[in-house]
């Protein structure tokens, strides 16, 4: 699948504003089963770029602004080529294809960052609401998989979504209470239910096309499973993450994966804030 990805934010001030330097996270992240064909990167007002890699790999773009403006312009295009239809085309670690199970000492110092809880303070709740899910002595062991497949489709039939434009992610308490949210809330509810089975989790941010509509930015789930690697699961969706799922971005905690991040020099001056993504599927 070939899918262009044009994502256009434009932010509007009263008056001209000086810049601080912006972190972009917009290049989708190329692995063995994507490519990026061709990208083009247009920011208004004169700038300069340096284009780095953070500590997960991320492809990061950092702006330093010439001149202050009243307008902040950023449109990123870009042509993705995936190459793997099927979700479930991997193999488990047959010592890890029933739940529970440990994670080999060699990579647990690399995977505790990822087993840490975002919230402590939820984990009663947490408890409560994995409870239903959470293999028992009388019944045994659970596959793996299944079971994250079962948490991933909870989390999708039980809570109503929400789009939300503010800024940050709702505690998997407050979703509870709420009885729903947002991509991002949903992924960070999976992430937690998930560290406290003792499993690998990080959130990831990106992109997800629809063929009925134009296509969105989008959060979902990565869980580390050895042997296939990290798999991701979108619980917005109640789905594997799939060709649809144009990752950009991954972290242990969501604040990490921001597609734009900086400042500027006076707050009182915003306006207002367009943002548009168009995703379509090419020949």
């Amino acid at each position: 699948m070939r899918l262009k990805i044009r994502h256009s934010t434009v932010y509007r001030y009263s008056e001209a504003v000086n810049f601080g330097p912006h972190r972009l996270m917009l290049r989708p992240r190329e692995e063995h089963d994507r490519a990026i064909e061709s990208s083009m990167l247009e920011i208004v007002p004169p700038h300069r770029l340096r284009w780095q890699s953070d500590v997960y790999g991320n492809s990061v773009t950092v702006v330093e602004f010439l001149q202050p403006s009243e307008t902040l312009r950023i449109v990123s295009e870009v042509v993705v080529k995936q190459f793997e239809p099927n979700p479930f085309n991997f193999l488990l670690d047959p010592r890890v294809a029933e739940y529970p199970f440990a994670y080999d000492e060699e990579e647990l110092p690399d995977l505790e960052p990822f087993r840490t809880k975002l919230y402590p303070h939820d984990t009663e709740a947490m408890i409560e609401w994995l409870a239903p899910h959470w293999p028992s002595n009388k019944l045994g062991p659970k596959p793996t998989v299944e079971l994250l497949l079962e948490l991933n489709q909870a989390i999708h039939d039980r809570m109503a979504y929400v789009r939300r434009e503010e800024f940050g992610v709702q505690s998997p308490a407050e979703t509870l209470a709420l009885g729903g949210g947002s991509c991002r809330d949903y992924a960070v509810f999976l992430i937690e239910a998930c560290r406290h089975l003792g499993l690998a989790a990080r959130f990831v941010s990106g992109y997800i096309h629809t063929p009925d509509e134009h296509g969105s930015t989008h959060a979902w789930t990565e869980v580390y499973l050895p042997g296939a690697g990290w798999k991701g699961f979108d619980p917005t969706s109640g789905i594997l993450a799939c060709d649809l799922h144009v990752p950009v971005a991954v972290s242990r905690h969501p604040g990490g994966a921001s597609p734009i991040s900086g400042s500027h020099s006076n707050p009182g001056a915003f306006l207002d804030l367009d943002v548009a993504v168009k995703i379509e599927e090419l020949p």
